[in-house]
C-alpha cells in the first residue's frame, strides 16, 4: 500500500510528550510517538517536524516577565524537545538532523532551508527547533511557515482533540465535530485549533492540514497513509 503524502510536516505539542506527567519529558510516550514516525519513513516518506516546548515553559503565563525574553525560553524549551525526539528516533534506527532557528552550532545545525530539503531528499528525518527564532510568534505558525518553505504535502497538527469542533468538546458535550473545513472558517469563526497567523500562513500558501489525535500515536501513520483521522483543513475543498 502505497503512503497518500511523499513529504509531510508533522507538528507535535511539547505537552504531548510530558504525557500523564504534563510536564517534563515521558519516554514511553515519546518512543511510541517516534515508532510511528519510524513506520512512516520506512514506507519512504519524507518526515519533518516541528516541535513545542509547552512541558517545560510557556512564555505567555510567565507574568511580568518582558514577552521577548519570555519567549526565548520557549525556543530554547523547544530545543531540548528536539533533541529529546532525535535520540529515541536514532534508537529506532532513523537517520536525524535537528535544525534550530537560533543557532548553537555545538548541538544541531543551524536552520537552512536547502540543507533541511537535502536531508529530507536522503531519507533523514528532520526535527526543526527554536519555532521561528523571533518572539511573538507561535510555533504552530513556525509548523506552518516550514511546511511552506520544504513544500510538503500536507502540515499534520498532532492535538489533544480527534480534530476540529466549533467549540471545546472537553467543556461542552453538544460540541461538533467538522470532517472538511477551510482557513477562511478557522479565522471567522475564531475556532481556536491554531493562532491567526499560522491558518492565515496556510490559507495563503495553499496549505493542507490534517489535525488529529496523538493520543493514538499511529494515527500519525495512519494519516499519512491516507486514513480518515481527524479534520481537514485546506482553503480548496
Amino acid at each position: 500500500m502505497e503512503p497518500k503524502y511523499k513529504r509531510i510536516l508533522l507538528k507535535v505539542s511539547g505537552e504531548a510528550l510530558a504525557g500523564d506527567k504534563k510536564t517534563g519529558l515521558n519516554y514511553d510516550v515519546i518512543t511510541s510517538i517516534c515508532t510511528s514516525i519510524k513506520k512512516c519513513v520506512d514506507v519512504g516518506v519524507q518526515v519533518a517536524v516541528v516541535v513545542g516546548g509547552g512541558n517545560f515553559w510557556r512564555g505567555r503565563s510567565s507574568g511580568a516577565m518582558d514577552r521577548t525574553r519570555a519567549d526565548h525560553i520557549g525556543m530554547l524549551a523547544t530545543a531540548m524537545n528536539a533533541l529529546a525526539l532525535a535520540d529515541v528516533l536514532e534508537s529506532l534506527g532513523c537517520n536525524v538532523r535537528v535544525q534550530t532557528a537560533i543557532t548553537m552550532q555545538q548541538v544541531a545545525e543551524p536552520y537552512i532551508r536547502n540543507k533541511a530539503v537535502n536531508h529530507l531528499g536522503k531519507g533523514r528525518v528532520v526535527i526543526f527547533g527554536c519555532g521561528t527564532g523571533n518572539p511573538f510568534f507561535s510555533t504552530d505558525t513556525a509548523a506552518a511557515l516550514r511546511a511552506v518553505e520544504i513544500q510538503a504535502d500536507i502540515f499534520l497538527k498532532a492535538t489533544l482533540v480527534d480534530g476540529v469542533y466549533d467549540k471545546d468538546p472537553h467543556k461542552f458535550d453538544d460540541a461538533k465535530k467538522y470532517a472538511s473545513l477551510t482557513f477562511s472558517q478557522v479565522l471567522s469563526e475564531e475556532l481556536g485549533v491554531m493562532d491567526s497567523t499560522a491558518a492565515t500562513m496556510c490559507r495563503d500558501n495553499k496549505m493542507k492540514m490534517l489535525v488529529f489525535d496523538l493520543s493514538r500515536p499511529d494515527n500519525i501513520y495512519d494519516a499519512v497513509m491516507g486514513e480518515d483521522v481527524g479534520t481537514v483543513v485546506s482553503e480548496i475543498q
